[in-house]
């Protein structure tokens, strides 16, 4: 079994949990969004921008890596036209079952973002990826993928930690892990993962997830940093996350 089927294992597991980000909005959030009142996340506590999005109805939307009917239902009462890809079968399902209870259309697809996306070329307007690519290993064959199914114009907005999360104990009280980060070439680093059942996570470079995107052809337009939302970091108010809205030219 290669990583990608150990994170979906994992995230699975999460979801039938109670995991907070495979909670799909309740009705009434749903009929919020339809007049007008609403909010996303990237991160783990700040809400993205309105000016980020600009006008969604009668725009493709594809949300990366973003299933648990949290945001795709949001995007679809604005009026966006929606497909969400993602690898947990049981993250998909609140995405069938948000889309079922409120009876609109939604693209569902199950796939491995590691691999190359099932979409034509200048496929959407806009790809909404909140963080997830801390699970995959090598992040710029995704940044190319997002800039490929992108349309000239299109946005790329992204959520991810940042690899200072990974240096620290489970207090986030010492510093314990030489970075990278990388449980397939690190035995200890995967006991630690293995002993909380975090799935198969990986540290990314600054260099990485931002030049990444410019070295894919990405204009940087809008970034913010935000706190993890719980633990010794974020209530010293340390920033670990960063969300990035990039435009694909021409």
């Amino acid at each position: 079994m290669g990583y990608p089927e150990i994170n979906a294992e994992t995230i699975d597991r999460w979801v039938e949990s109670g995991w907070e980000w495979g909670q799909p909005v309740s009705h009434e959030e749903y009929m919020d969004a339809l007049r007008g009142i609403w909010d996303v996340k990237l991160t783990p506590v700040k809400f993205v921008p309105h000016s980020w999005f600009g006008e969604l109805k009668g725009k493709k939307v594809l949300g990366l890596a973003s299933a648990g009917g949290q945001q795709m239902p949001i995007f679809t009462a604005l009026g966006a036209e929606c497909t969400v890809l993602d690898y947990s079968e049981k993250m998909l399902e609140q995405e069938r079952f948000v889309s079922a209870r409120e009876q609109y259309a939604i693209t569902i697809v199950r796939a491995d973002m590691t691999k190359p996306f099932p979409f034509p070329e200048e496929s959407f307007d806009l790809i909404f990826h909140p963080v997830s690519n801390c699970y995959v290993e090598d992040v710029l064959p995704i940044w190319k993928e997002c800039y490929r199914v992108l349309k000239p114009g299109g946005a790329l907005l992204s959520g991810f930690n940042t690899e200072l999360v990974y240096a620290f104990d489970e207090s986030e009280t010492e510093i314990i892990n030489t970075l990278p980060f990388n449980p397939l070439k690190n035995a200890e680093h995967a006991r630690q993962l293995a002993e909380d059942d975090s799935g198969m996570q990986f540290s990314h470079t600054l260099e990485d997830l931002i030049d990444g995107q410019l070295r894919a052809g990405f204009t940087l337009t809008n970034l913010y940093d935000d706190t993890g939302g719980a633990g010794n970091l974020h209530q010293h108010h340390i920033a670990t996350f960063l969300a990035t809205r990039s435009v694909k030219n021409g």
